[in-house]
Formats: structure tokens, sequence, C-alpha cells
């Protein structure tokens, strides 16, 4: 059902560090965490989100995130842009 959201998405941003930017400028409706992913990488993730009362949904493979957000390799964190 999450990769759904991500796959009906007009606009995403992929990867932690831009979806960490995309919280920060107050512009995601909601985060999908990928399970699987290092959680050094997506524990700032979900420490922003939680500060910026954003919805996060996790979801159990990077690499199907990854192949579902359009791109070649896994991701760990997507943005669903407002």
């Amino acid at each position: 059902m999450s990769y759904e959201k991500v796959s009906q998405a007009q606009i995403i941003t992929v990867g932690a560090k831009q979806t960490v930017k995309a919280l920060l400028n107050n512009e995601v409706r909601e985060i999908v965490i990928a399970e699987d992913a290092d959680t050094e990488i997506t524990s700032i993730v979900i420490q922003t989100a939680e500060e910026k009362q954003v919805p996060i949904t996790i979801v159990s493979s990077m690499k199907e995130l990854g192949k579902i957000s359009g791109i070649e390799v896994g991701a760990a964190a997507v943005a669903i842009i407002k």
C-alpha cells in the first residue's frame, strides 16, 4: 500500500539528504522509510519528520522503494511533496 502512495505521488524526493532538506523547507506531506535501511541514515530523517509532525510510513525494502521511485538503486527514504 505504501509503495502505491509513492508511485501515485506527483512530486517526490529520493534519498535521506534530499528528504531532510525538503522536511526543513516544510515541503513534505509524508515520509516513507525502508525498514532494511541503515538506522544511521534513517534516524535523522525520522527525527526531523517527528519534529515537523510529518507522518512516517515504514516499508520493507530499500530495493523496492528505489524501484518505485524510479531509480536503479535502493532508497532509504522518500518524501512525498505537498
